[in-house]
């Protein structure tokens, strides 16, 4: 049997914070514990990396994979415009660590002002992508 058995009346497990409730610092894991056996681990646990994603970031990451890297379903998807889409899938891997730093990334401003020609953006976000 697969899957997350629901503990103490909860039909669906809870997905664990990734910040502090009162100074939003990130949380660490502390402590660990088997729901079968009863034994507890007590330490300074790495997290995942993917578990601090939001949902919305899951999800983009999810039709990433689903659609073998293809940006263009990405930007459907999001249902913007593929200089953003390409920019929003950049800040989600910077969350991860595994990207540049926004300032550094390297914006093509050729599909960029295409994109603005054709009416896929706005002035305002081409001037923002090229800030």
């Amino acid at each position: 049997m697969s899957g997350q058995v629901p503990r103490h009346g909860h039909s669906q497990p809870h997905r664990t914070p990734s910040s502090c409730p009162v100074c939003d610092r990130q949380l660490e894991v502390t402590r660990l514990g088997c729901s079968g056996c009863g034994t507890e681990l007590a330490g300074l646990f790495e997290q995942c990396r993917f578990c601090r994603l939001d949902s919305e970031d899951l999800e983009t990451l999810m039709v990433f994979l689903a659609s073998r890297g293809n940006l263009r379903e990405v930007e459907r998807h999001l249902g913007v415009s593929y200089p953003t889409a390409r920019q929003r899938f950049g800040e989600l891997l910077e969350r991860l660590g595994l990207g540049e730093p926004a300032g550094r990334r390297p914006v093509d401003r050729d599909q960029v002002l295409a994109d603005v020609a054709s009416g896929r953006i706005t002035p305002e976000e081409a001037q923002r992508l090229l800030a």
